[in-house]
Formats: structure tokens, C-alpha cells, sequence
């Protein structure tokens, strides 16, 4: 029997190429069809590996899963940025490669993450997702989240509707 291997890690210098490639091809497919294309692709292009190499170092923490050596996902964290919410933590981003979407690598990766920021001394955390992204909506509410809050975010002229999802 092959034993895998799953490690989470924070993303260091090194990933940086790794890493903007696990946001292009994530972003690419859950985004297609939901924000502009333009503005999606520039998004993505403006994320290169000189992007994530210098937020290796930035004042977010960004964690990597590994699988078999593979970055698969990442996600960013820190202080909340919504000072109306009592939340103090905020998990920023949770992305996957497609083919390691759906396996359970998310409960992981997002339960480390919730770990570290309840280490760090903050009390509840919010995410934000695009209302119309089916695939976020069910893994927050899955992972215990509460729909608490909404908002408008502006892509290339288009108002998409996000919704803050909560815990205690």
C-alpha cells in the first residue's frame, strides 16, 4: 500500500511560481462565467510569482497544502477586514487546483487555518464569496459557517453581490 503524503505549510519564496499557478487555473475555473472576462484575466496576470514571492513576506499570513509535493491549495489570513463585524479573524482566500477540489483537502486546509488564527488570539472569523458561487456557498455552510452578512464588489463595471459567512 502507497502512503500519501498531505502537508499544510506556510507558503514561502520558493512557491511563489507554485502558487500562481494554483490561482490561475482556480480562479479560471470558478470565476468564468461570473466575473468579466477582461477583468477576471487581469486579475490572474496581476497575481504572478513576483506577486506571491513578495506576499510570502506581506503582513497576511499565506498557508500552502502540499499533496505528494504538490502544491494543491492556499489560503490567506489575518486580522478581519470588516471592523463593523465582531469577528476578529478572516480567512481572505481558500483556493484549489480544480482536480483537488471536492476530496476533502478544503476541511484541512480551512481547519488549519481557523487553528492559527485562534492561536493567535482572535475570537471568530468571516469569509467573503461571491453570492453566485454554488461550490464557496456549500463548503462554508458545510464547514459550520453562517450567512451574516453581505456586500458589493465592483469587477470591471459589474456589482457582484459577496456574502460574509461567520463563526463564533
Amino acid at each position: 500500500m502507497k502512503t500519501l503524503s498531505i502537508e499544510v505549510r506556510p507558503g514561502l519564496p520558493r512557491d511563489a511560481a507554485e502558487i500562481s499557478q494554483v490561482h490561475r487555473l482556480s480562479w479560471l475555473h470558478t470565476y468564468s462565467g461570473l466575473i468579466p472576462h477582461r477583468p477576471l484575466n487581469e486579475m490572474v496576470d496581476r497575481r504572478n510569482a513576483n506577486w506571491w514571492r513578495k506576499a510570502t513576506g506581506g503582513p497576511s499570513t499565506l498557508l500552502i497544502i502540499e499533496v505528494a509535493g504538490v502544491i494543491a491549495g492556499y489560503a490567506t489570513l489575518g486580522l478581519s477586514r470588516s471592523r463593523a463585524l465582531p469577528q476578529e479573524g478572516e480567512v481572505y482566500e481558500i483556493y484549489f487546483r480544480p482536480e483537488y477540489q471536492g476530496i476533502g483537502l478544503g476541511r484541512i486546509l480551512f481547519g488549519e487555518a481557523s487553528s492559527l488564527l485562534k492561536s493567535l488570539g482572535c475570537r471568530g472569523l468571516v469569509v467573503w464569496c461571491l453570492e453566485d458561487s454554488a461550490q464557496a456557498d456549500r463548503f462554508f455552510r458545510n464547514a459550520g459557517g453562517r450567512d451574516a452578512c453581505e456586500g458589493m464588489e465592483d469587477f470591471g463595471g459589474k456589482s457582484l453581490k459577496k456574502i460574509g459567512y461567520v463563526w463564533s
